[in-house]
Order: C-alpha cells, then structure tokens, then sequence
C-alpha cells in the first residue's frame, strides 16, 4: 500500500488531529476503505491512539475496514423502494456478481451495499453505482448494467 499518499492527506490538514474525520474520508475515498497500516500511519503522525480510528470508523457506516470495489452498487431499501420490489434488485446483484449482499468480488470490480431511504422516492427502485442514481429499476436492467460494466472493464 501506499503510505505517501495517506501522509499527503495528513499534511494537507497540517497534522490536525482535530481533522481525523475528514482525513480518514479522503483516505478511503483514495483507497476505497481504510485499510489497516493506513489506519496505523493516522495514528502516529496525529498520535491518536488506533482504538479511536476503529471507534469512528465503526462508529460511522460509510466507512469500510475490507477492501471495497471500483463500482458499489447501492440498493435504497427505504419503504418505497422496498414495496416497489428493491429486495428483487439485490437477489439479481447477488446472482449477477456471485456475491452476498455487503460483500465485494473477488477481483475488486463491485461491492453490494443495501442503504436506508436516501429520499429518492420517486424514482425507486433505486440503484446508485458509484454515485449515478439508476430510478425505476428491473432485474433486467440491473443485470444490463452489471455487464455493461464488465465489458468496459474487459470482463465478461
């Protein structure tokens, strides 16, 4: 892993420890998660003790301490979504990419996440990869999408 670009991020706070919050997002948004020599290298050069990172970073559930996927695909189970079939929606990811929801491919192209209502209501079922909201979802075209994806990528 590269630790120089978790120091660049600390240094872009001044080794502020009253910035650990957003030093630890910018750190998983560069690195998808937080993985554990990260965390580490926080904590010596802010000298906050590792057992306060782990506190936020399960504290907070948009933070991930396993290695994350290129596209998250997030599944909105909020009431309208799940009456308008969202459950279907995370089955077909599962299918799709062979993994439970919550978990990430092996080869660390997609993470399934399921999320609360994200006030998109009108438009769900709602998938949201990487931050593009997909509205009015089928299985059909959850699936489309997952290979469309794969072959940008040069899967299958």
């Amino acid at each position: 892993m590269e630790l120089a670009k978790v120091d660049a991020i600390i240094d872009r706070y001044n080794n502020d420890p009253t910035a650990l919050l957003a030093i630890m997002q910018d750190v998983q948004d560069e690195m998808r998660y937080l993985p554990r020599e990260a965390v580490t290298r926080i904590s010596q050069k802010l000298s906050v003790p590792v057992a306060r990172i782990y506190s936020m970073a399960t504290f907070y559930t948009s933070f991930h301490l396993e290695p994350r996927g290129k596209y998250t695909c997030t599944v909105c189970m909020g009431t309208a979504c799940h009456v308008r079939g969202a459950k279907r929606l995370v089955e077909q990811l599962e299918r799709d990419l062979a993994i439970p929801s919550g978990k990430t491919t092996a080869d660390l192209l997609f993470s399934i996440e399921e999320v609360n209502c994200v006030g998109a209501c009108a438009l769900g079922p709602l998938v949201i990869i990487n931050g593009e909201y997909n509205g009015n979802m089928t299985s059909d075209l959850v699936s489309k999408k997952v290979k469309q994806i794969k072959s940008q990528e040069g899967g299958a």
